[in-house]
């Protein structure tokens, strides 16, 4: 579990699971051999420099308000990915050893509604799916929903069991991809990745940070930021985004946390010749 303090917002990570697995097919360009020129990349990579993946909520604390950014792949869902399919793990526990509680969140914020990026959003109680954190009001750009809601979605039905439900108990609000959440946190529209992808930028008492959701899913696209993933609605979208957000972020102070980035997960972009890294 990592914690940043940027300003007076804290910001906590809660891994559901990490996984080498998927590198192959989300960035077949990452090659173990593309990747040999990018010797900061090491704590990115596992043993047999395959690109690793973190799923992991990130918990926003300000203004008083307790913020939950993206809630992973959940349990007992029906997924077409067989890893995935009515998986079991301990996230609800690492989420109270982490010090929060479901009943205390105040709101859900999905980046998108990728199958990854909603699942904890409910939990299935005596056959039925329920909202998960019963006291919060969930946020989803405008534009996301008005492109999910009609899609049939790769691993399964994701909107039916893990969006819907927040719709049907009416706890859903629609937002603009410039939405102010607290007078510290506000979404910053990112996209490609999927129509309506936000990340999620924090500013308090002159410190910055911003969560990437998935305009970028490995530090290897801050080198390669042309690198688009197969699972990008618009791949040239997504890099001229990435590209985009590299050159605005690049050489400031502003902490650049990785929805998917494997620990040490955060860092600062920085030039580095022609192209850039990640600072960690």
């Amino acid at each position: 579990m990592l914690r940043w303090q940027i300003g007076g917002v804290c910001v906590t990570q809660v891994v559901e699971l990490t996984t080498a697995s998927l590198g192959p097919y989300l960035l077949p360009q990452a090659t173990p051999e593309a990747l040999e020129s990018l010797p900061w990349i090491t704590p990115f990579l596992d043993d047999q420099s395959r690109i690793v993946l973190s799923m992991h909520s990130l918990i926003v604390e300000s203004s008083g308000q307790t913020i939950l950014v993206d809630t992973c792949i959940g349990n007992d869902k029906e997924r077409s990915y067989p890893r995935w399919n009515r998986m079991q793990t301990d996230f609800l526990e690492k989420f109270a050893a982490a010090g929060f509680s479901t009943d205390t969140v105040d709101t859900v914020l999905c980046t998108h509604m990728h199958v990854d990026h909603v699942g904890w959003n409910t939990r299935l109680v005596d056959g039925h799916w329920e909202a998960t954190f019963g006291n919060a009001r969930y946020l989803f750009a405008e534009q996301e929903w008005a492109y999910w809601k009609n899609e049939i979605q790769e691993y399964g039905p994701v909107i039916e069991d893990s969006v819907q439900p927040i719709f049907d108990a009416d706890m859903a609000d629609l937002v603009q991809a410039t939405h102010q959440v607290t007078d510290e946190v506000r979404l910053e529209p990112t996209p490609g990745h999927t129509p309506g992808h936000v990340s999620v930028h924090i500013t308090s008492q002159g410190e910055e940070a911003i969560i990437t959701g998935d305009m970028i899913h490995h530090p290897c696209q801050i080198a390669h930021p042309e690198w688009s993933s197969t699972a990008d609605w618009d791949q040239s979208a997504s890099a001229a985004t990435r590209i985009e957000f590299l050159s605005r972020y690049a050489d400031k102070p502003v902490l650049i946390i990785g929805t998917h980035f494997a620990a040490p997960t955060a860092g600062r972009i920085v030039r580095d010749g022609q192209v850039y890294r990640l600072d960690y």
